[in-house]
């Protein structure tokens, strides 16, 4: 199997994580993603993000400490907290870095408002937090998080200049076998676009980050692939479900902005990976 800008090692773990069945699912996930608790907007996205089959792929599993970085709307938070709830484990938000100076107040809004809205323990569970950015402290003990989940964030620290300490706090965190599990829109075949600026990364260049901390990369699935992702849209990813920008970043949206053939693609092609922390 050939993949562009990829090692041999990578295409073996491909073509290894092709050919093995997904792993079967507990049944607190399946409750979890069933949850009448979900917002409808969340549940509407499922057929795109895949959430039973991708938590499975990842490895998640009972009693697990789990760290997801950057939550933003809280579309795993709803599926996690109370996850770890009903199985003894723990979820933990890497929010924004409120220690950080340099923190903008509608940074501290954001994270002030979501934690209001998981603020219920008779309804997520106990959420708890940690500050995550350029300059962050580390996001837990030396060895105590089983699964760290990032999705759809790694560009957004390639393009900010913070790749290698943010993955080196995964691995910082993570125990000997512990699993980081990634999911970000996918530039390939193509190179990503100079800067980073369309939203797209190469699997590669996330492969070598991961490696560059530690990590080895254990599997990768197609789960959450796209084939209708033409990956040449005007405002970039974010052209597509679920921001769907019709005008580019903070100018007013365009009424005249033919949306269809966007909508139509649906939400990006992404690459689904797992990197295990060796020992």
């Amino acid at each position: 199997m050939h993949i562009p800008g990829a090692s041999l090692a990578f295409a073996a773990a491909v073509a290894a994580s092709l050919a093995t069945p997904a792993a079967a699912t507990d049944a607190a996930l399946q409750a979890a993603v069933a949850s009448p608790a979900r917002a409808p907007e969340a549940v509407a996205r499922d057929g795109a993000r895949h959430p039973v089959e991708s938590l499975a792929f990842w490895g998640l599993k009972p009693g697990a400490t789990v760290i997801e970085i950057t939550p933003g709307g809280g579309y795993w938070t709803e599926i996690l907290a109370p996850y770890a709830k009903a199985t003894g484990g723990r979820y933990v938000a890497a929010v924004t870095d409120i220690d950080n100076p340099k923190t903008s107040e509608a940074a501290r809004k954001g994270r002030a408002d979501f934690e209001a809205r998981y603020a219920d323990p008779a309804k997520w569970g106990k959420v708890e937090y940690v500050g995550f950015g350029p300059q962050s402290k580390p996001l837990g003990p030396p060895g105590s998080a089983d699964l760290v989940i990032t999705a759809r964030n790694v560009h957004n620290w390639m393009m900010a200049g913070f790749t290698d300490k943010a993955f080196a706090d995964f691995h910082a965190v993570l125990k000997s076998g512990g699993v980081l599990a990634v999911e970000d829109h996918r530039s390939d075949p193509r190179p990503p676009a100079e800067g980073v600026k369309d939203g797209y990364i190469s699997t590669a260049s996330v492969v070598a980050a991961a490696q560059k901390a530690g990590f080895k990369l254990a599997a990768s699935s197609e789960i959450n692939a796209n084939p209708k992702d033409t990956k040449d849209h005007p405002f970039g990813v974010w052209t597509l479900p679920p921001t769907r920008l019709s005008a580019p970043r903070g100018q007013p949206d365009d009424p005249a902005f033919d949306r269809a053939r966007y909508d139509a693609i649906g939400e990006s092609d992404r690459m689904t990976l797992r990197f295990v922390k060796p020992g």
